[in-house]
C-alpha cells in the first residue's frame, strides 16, 4: 500500500515529542560538560549517541510523511520542523565535538552561562512543539516562542559581549580564533532555535 489515509496521523506528534526530548537531552548535556570542563571522547561520545538517535526520528518522520495522505498540517512544515530540530542537536554536538578537537579542558564561566540560555532556549521550544497538539489554544505555544526569540536577543548580546572582552585581553591568537569560533556556534544553536519558533508561529497562523 502505498498511502495511509488515516486522518491526522497522531504520530507525528509523537515523533516531534522525541526529537524535542532528545534536544533537551542535548541541551542538558552540553551545560553539564561546560560545567565540568572536560570535552574527552566519553563526553562526544555521548552526545554523538544523541544525535544518532535524532537523525533516526528524523528520519522516520520523513519517510512517514511520504507514505502518510493527511498530514496534521502543512507537508512542508512538517519536513521543515523536523529538519530544523535536527539541526539544533547538530549543532550542540558540533561544538562538543570541536571542543575536544582543540584539546580544551577547562571550565569556562561565559560558556557555561550560554550553555544556561541554550537549555532554556531548547526547553521552550519543547513546550511550543507539545502545544502543536491543539492549535484551537495557541497561547502557550506563542509564549513559548516569544521566550525562544528573547533568549536568542540575550545570545546575541553574550556573544558580542564576550568576543570584545576575548579581543581586548587574548594574546594568543589561536586562543582566540578557537573560543571567537566556539561562541559563534553556542550563538547559532540559538539562531536555530529561533527558527524553529518561527515554523511553529507559521502552523499556529495557517491553522487559525
Amino acid at each position: 500500500m502505498g498511502f495511509s489515509f488515516l486522518p491526522k496521523d497522531e504520530n507525528f506528534f509523537v515523533l516531534f515529542s522525541k526529537q524535542a526530548e532528545l534536544a533537551v537531552a542535548a541541551a542538558n548535556l552540553f551545560l553539564e560538560i561546560t560545567s565540568k570542563g572536560v570535552y574527552d571522547e566519553e563526553s562526544v561520545k555521548q552526545m554523538r549517541s544523541l544525535e544518532h538517535q535524532a537523525d533516526e526520528v528524523t528520519h522516520e518522520i520523513i519517510e512517514r510523511l511520504n507514505k502518510t495522505f493527511i498530514t496534521p498540517f502543512d507537508r512542508e512544515d512538517i519536513f521543515t520542523l523536523t529538519k530544523e530540530l535536527d539541526s539544533v542537536i547538530d549543532m550542540i554536538y558540533t561544538i562538543t565535538n570541536r571542543m575536544r578537537v582543540y584539546k580544551i579542558q577547562e571550565i569556562n564561566a561565559d560558556l557555561v552561562e550560554f550553555a544556561k540560555v541554550i537549555d532554556k532556549s531548547v526547553r521552550a521550544l519543547t513546550v511550543a512543539i507539545e502545544s502543536l497538539k491543539d492549535t484551537k489554544r495557541p497561547q502557550a505555544a506563542l509564549d513559548s516562542c516569544i521566550e525562544v526569540n528573547r533568549l536568542e536577543n540575550i545570545g546575541d548580546n553574550m556573544r558580542d559581549a564576550i568576543l570584545g572582552k576575548l579581543f581586548e585581553t587574548a594574546t594568543d591568537p589561536i586562543y582566540l580564533v578557537k573560543w571567537k569560533e566556539i561562541y559563534q556556534f553556542a550563538e547559532t544553536v540559538l539562531d536555530i532555535c529561533e527558527d524553529v519558533a518561527h515554523v511553529v508561529e507559521s502552523i499556529i497562523v495557517k491553522q487559525a
